[in-house]
């Protein structure tokens, strides 16, 4: 990558915020089996020869119909509990007499907030007829107090399984991280940390004075206004009932910025307690970027993939595992499930992968996409970066 466009994915992240010998299981259109050696095809050629594996797509659609409803009660329950965990454990951090405590109330904070701010992602695949209120009450709890109302990932997210786009240079989350340079991961890991400052300058600074410029505002919109990591995507101008709605969600969210800052300047709100909050932000931050380092190996170069090459780029991480209930909440450690199964709401994941393994045979391409944990996928990631090439 050149270094502009790491220069520019950098600028991206503050602003908002994987064995010697390898085998892949390709599938023909007559549904026979070859074994190809990785050591004689290129990258792009073995990506290129995996073919849709029509049994699991079809056991993945037909054995999941059942479970796309979302249940409102699990929603609404785990996002105000998340909520009040989390701004609890950050008053508790902001009070706390000894710098233990405040850190380990700190920490709980993080974990919350992350687990509740993980629902953005929930927001861009959900019918919001089914959860009426959901997006407002979210945005009113999560969005606006930390910065990342839910435009930011609405329209953009559902970019990412387009099949068409998934891995190109049009897919707003994908960068091949795996054929990149060493240094670039920690880099990648790092810079989020600035995403709480990124945030109060997007809409303290640059919210209101776009309101002044068309042009300005056009840049904000574009270039600013999603949680990607693509340095190269540019999302659309909203229209219609979406501009209303993202209008007031960002004036909301500026006010919010505005205050936070003037309050810290008046003396109304301590400088301590601002700098907890930044510390807090910065921890989610860390944590999902490392979550999304690991979300899937990011071998693809930029050709279009089949739905099976999709999943097999990317990563779940099912029980026994317990870590990744922490690291990977709200059925994000069902990454690669979800990307068959786009529509299945976060709840009901896991039954689906029961139902999934219990039914396709052991050499099916499902399990290929099964890992132990988060060590083993840095280490894979970081394995890949550092071969010749």
């Amino acid at each position: 990558m050149a270094s502009e466009q790491l220069t520019e994915m950098a600028i991206m992240a503050v602003l908002f915020a994987s064995p010697s010998r390898h085998y892949v299981r390709v599938m023909d259109t007559t549904m026979n089996t070859i074994t190809l050696d990785r050591a004689a095809v290129t990258p792009r050629q073995l990506r290129a020869a995996i073919a849709d594996d029509k049994a699991m797509l079809k056991a993945a659609a037909e054995l999941t119909r059942d479970l796309v409803k979302p249940r409102p009660a699990i929603y609404w329950a785990d996002l105000i509990a998340s909520s009040l965990v989390g701004y609890a454990a950050l008053a508790a951090a902001v009070m706390a007499a000894s710098m233990w405590a405040a850190v380990a109330a700190g920490a709980v904070a993080v974990f919350a907030l992350y687990r509740g701010m993980s629902m953005i992602h929930e927001l861009t695949h959900m019918k919001h007829a089914a959860l009426p209120g959901f997006r407002a009450g979210w945005n009113a709890l999560i969005g606006v107090p930390m910065m990342i109302p839910s435009f930011m990932y609405e329209g953009v997210h559902n970019l990412h399984h387009a099949k068409t786009r998934y891995g190109t240079s049009e897919d707003p989350e994908y960068l091949p991280l795996a054929l990149m340079k060493p240094w670039t991961l920690p880099a990648f890991i790092l810079v989020s940390a600035l995403a709480p400052v990124g945030l109060l300058i997007r809409f303290a600074v640059l919210a209101p004075l776009s309101a002044l410029s068309p042009k300005l505002r056009a840049t904000v919109i574009s270039r600013y206004s999603a949680l990607s990591i693509n340095p190269q995507f540019r999302r659309r101008l909203p229209q219609g009932d979406e501009k209303a709605r993202w209008d007031r969600v960002e004036t909301a969210t500026a006010v919010w910025a505005i205050a936070l800052i003037a309050c810290t300047a008046a003396g109304v709100l301590p400088l301590k307690a601002f700098l907890i909050f930044l510390a807090v932000g910065s921890g989610v931050a860390l944590i999902n970027q490392v979550r999304t380092l690991v979300a899937h190996l990011w071998e693809n170069e930029g050709e279009v993939m089949t739905v099976t090459a999709q999943y097999l780029d990317s990563v779940n991480v099912p029980p026994p595992a317990l870590l990744p209930a922490l690291w990977a909440p709200i059925g994000l450690r069902y990454h690669a499930l979800h990307h068959l199964l786009p529509g299945i709401p976060y709840h009901a994941l896991g039954e689906a992968h029961r139902r999934l393994s219990d039914v396709l045979e052991p050499g099916s391409p499902y399990y290929k996409a099964n890992y132990r944990g988060l060590p083993g996928l840095v280490g894979k990631l970081a394995s890949a970066t550092m071969r010749l090439r």
